[in-house]
């Protein structure tokens, strides 16, 4: 199976677990589409409500319907929506993100951002819930006074996730005064490399999307994908992007940075609910099916019905 490498980490007990989680994950390929909801803590109401966003993304009830009914990965928020929410949506890959900011502080020397909850808390929820919970998640910003508390957290993070069986996974970003600019490839790669050290299963990074030269830029960013190693990296998609852009972006990303995906928030949960199932069937065919962007800009052209009852949303579709 592509892209598996089990962490020694894991014990043998667990390696059945671990393997389980991972298959659901990454549908047996090793690459990854994360949907990220844990933005509601990150940017506040800002990527929620207002010019450009569909009403729908109002309520955080959107975000488990775009996940239950759409193609993705795992759904990754904070472990509060998780058990408002969950029991009406059964069916989706949870990933329980352990730490979070609001953006109201952004000091970049001093960002400090401690866990809410222990893997062991999260495990304890497991159990009592039922729910498929896959793996854990935690952000740690590079550069700051507070470096070396997260790099702990995460470390701890990884290695008891491991030790569960559950995935984990590094959101790693450098930031601080001294950095001048955050779209630098040799920068990002450093911090791919950090979270290769954590023993992190895949990493989270932010991608120089500003750059003029699309196709120069994947190519230059497989120095990202080389430090990481074994870890597989997964690119962020920023602000909202045309479909064809982020189509084209995932596409290149995979084929000439060797990355394994991408961990997309706003593009996908600022859409209408429908058109933000069309757009994950479309990035799906990419990032686990090997399509190209044209291919894929075809099936997210293609109208779909979604069904639902009694507001428990179930994953059928019709083309």
């Amino acid at each position: 199976m592509a892209g598996l490498n089990i962490p020694l980490t894991v014990p043998k007990g667990k390696r059945s677990q671990y393997l389980k989680n991972w298959r659901v994950a990454t549908k047996k390929t090793g690459h990854l589409l994360l949907f990220a909801g844990d933005q509601k803590v990150e940017h506040l109401n800002d990527d929620f409500f207002g010019r450009g966003i569909a009403p729908d993304d109002a309520a955080p009830e959107h975000l488990f319907k775009i996940a239950s009914l759409g193609e993705i990965g795992v759904f990754a928020t904070q472990l509060g929506l998780i058990a408002r929410y969950g029991a009406s949506y059964k069916n989706i890959p949870y990933l329980v993100k352990l730490n979070g900011k609001t953006n109201i502080f952004e000091e970049r020397d001093r960002l400090l951002s401690r866990a809410w909850l222990k893997v062991a808390q999260v495990l304890e929820f497991k159990e009592q819930s039922r729910l498929n919970i896959v793996g854990v998640g935690y952000t740690v910003y590079l550069g700051g006074e507070a470096e070396t508390k997260m790099l702990r957290e995460a470390a701890t993070m990884v290695y008891e996730a491991h030790q569960a069986g559950l995935l984990a996974i590094i959101w790693i970003y450098p930031r601080s005064k001294t950095i001048k600019n955050e779209d630098d490839i040799h920068l990002i790669a450093g911090a791919a490399g950090v979270a290769a050290t954590l023993g992190a299963d895949f990493v989270k990074v932010k991608y120089p999307y500003k750059n003029k030269n699309i196709e120069k830029t994947t190519k230059d960013f497989k120095e990202a994908t080389l430090a990481a190693g074994r870890t597989q990296v997964i690119c962020v998609g920023g602000t909202k992007q045309s479909v064809s852009d982020l189509l084209k972006n995932s596409y290149l990303q995979i084929k000439n940075s060797g990355t394994a995906g991408m961990a997309l928030g706003r593009n996908l949960h600022q859409r209408p609910l429908e058109e933000a199932v069309r757009l994950t069937h479309a990035l799906s065919a990419i990032i686990y099916r090997g399509k190209t962007d044209k291919e894929a800009l075809k099936i997210y052209n293609t109208p779909i019905k979604l069904k639902n009852k009694n507001s428990k949303f179930l994953n059928f579709f019709s083309f």
